[in-house]
């Protein structure tokens, strides 16, 4: 898996200063896409091992609330197993929250995609839409967008939106 950028100290994507990964590689290409250069699955470095402990290590910081993953697609990286590797040990490795944007739709995606969901806290579903965009909306770029939290939305076996 490739990454393109990796903000350290990030208070726009998710609840308080957060460690960000932004993953290369996108299939939805949404009209209006805030990261366009970021669809590329080639584009940016190698999120080796080393590089994934390098982030895990960030959000050990005290200062930092938790981990967002964003994109590119981040559930568009199924070809190998490093995304799921990295939240696992982000679960292991501290009590820090995880959020991760996605175009996909919860109730539409595949196994190996729920095997990396199952582990993150806050999932912000639905591709974005031009014509729904709304600068005023929370964490999200238009309003099909819906926020969801993940731990709740299993235990419930239904939809539970994330509260503030």
């Amino acid at each position: 898996m490739n990454y393109a950028q990796i903000r350290k100290y990030d208070v726009a994507n998710g609840v308080g200063i957060r460690a960000t990964l932004f993953v290369s590689g996108c299939h939805f290409n949404c009209p209006g896409c805030f990261n366009k250069e970021y669809q590329d699955f080639s584009f940016g470095k190698e999120f080796t091992d080393e590089e994934m402990q390098k982030f895990i290590d960030l959000g050990k910081n005290p200062s930092i609330s938790g981990f967002s993953f964003l994109g590119g697609e981040p559930l568009d990286q199924l070809y190998d197993d490093t995304l799921l590797r990295t939240v696992k040990a982000i679960k292991e490795q501290t009590d820090k929250t995880i959020w991760l944007w996605t175009g996909h739709i919860f109730e539409n995606l595949n196994e190996k995609q729920m095997e990396i969901v199952k582990h993150i806290d806050v999932l912000v579903d639905g591709p974005f839409i031009e014509a729904q965009k709304d600068m005023r909306l929370l964490f999200r770029g238009s309003a099909n967008q819906r926020i969801i939290d993940v731990q709740k939305t299993l235990k419930e076996n239904k939809i539970v939106l994330w509260e503030k």
